[in-house]
């Protein structure tokens, strides 16, 4: 065989584009990172999109997650000018009549303020909040034996149900606006199945490890970790837009961290017979 110039190629430096490619580098391997735009990030994007010194987050803002990743938390970002700050407020869900519902760090101040709800909300979130730091790593990582299926399975009783279930144990509307509000990052309707998933880690974060903001923007979070994979021996290549397999150099795997409508006709450039695309992807994507 002949030799090839990488041992593994990333394409997209989202999130999970960079924490590949960081994984895979640690691991020793030789590692290229490509993005299409001229800055990487995927969603971790921050520019000055309307006066000069003002920088607007273009995706994300807020990180829950990423402070609670027991990934994120493995890497030495902090080394890399990354840098969050805590807000005392996590978010406020406003109402019509000017009230409105706020998530604290303080499980039993966000209670207090929902009334006659208050021991509702405590005995949903309290006890994902409790073994906050045990579960995350049941619930971000690959599916596994779990090392805490009790935990696990009480979480998962009310994850996998919808968010529309859930919301019956609330009696007022202030506890059912803030739960829709944190069920509707799902992007599901919320009568769907395991929609209170992503709900309920999202209180329990708030209460466990808040929602920061990153200094400097979003794209900071991106800058640390490339900064980071650079300085275990990675390369990066920005405005490498790759619409075909053969644009690559050799290597002997390539990930994607790009969406599935992409991934086809980078795979099957358009020369390709339609159907044969079809036939090997097995694909329908909705509209």
């Amino acid at each position: 065989m002949s030799k090839t110039e990488y041992d593994a190629i990333v394409v997209g430096s989202g999130p999970n584009g960079l924490a590949a490619a960081i994984t895979l580098q640690k691991s020793g391997l030789h590692v290229l990172l490509v993005e299409g735009k001229s800055t990487i990030g995927g969603g971790l994007r921050t520019a000055e999109l309307t006066l000069p010194g003002f920088k607007h987050d273009i995706c994300s803002a807020i990180h829950p997650m990423a402070v609670a990743s027991p990934f994120f938390n493995s890497l030495p970002l902090e080394e890399h000018s990354l840098e969050y700050i805590q807000p005392p407020i996590a978010l406020a869900h406003p109402y019509d009549n000017g009230t409105s519902a706020i998530l604290t760090h303080s499980i039993e101040e966000t209670a207090s303020l929902l009334g006659i709800d208050k021991e509702n909300y405590l005995s949903l979130i309290g006890p994902i909040k409790k073994n906050f730091h045990s579960l995350i790593p049941e619930i971000l990582g690959p599916l596994h034996i779990p090392k805490r299926p009790i935990e696990l399975a009480q979480f998962g009783l009310n994850a996998l149900q919808p968010a529309t279930w859930i919301s019956k144990r609330f009696r007022t509307s202030v506890a059912k606006g803030l739960w829709a509000g944190m069920a509707a990052h799902s992007i599901l309707p919320l009568n769907k199945l395991t929609t209170s998933a992503i709900g309920l880690v999202l209180l329990a974060a708030g209460h466990s490890r808040g929602w920061p903001i990153p200094k400097g923007g979003s794209q900071q979070i991106a800058n640390a970790l490339a900064s980071y994979f650079t300085s275990l021996g990675g390369k990066i290549e920005t405005s490498f837009n790759v619409e075909s397999l053969a644009q690559l150099p050799s290597s002997k795997a390539v990930l994607f961290d790009i969406t599935p409508r992409q991934l086809p006709d980078i795979v099957f450039p358009p020369s390709t017979n339609g159907n044969s695309k079809n036939t090997a992807t097995g694909w329908e994507f909705s509209r």
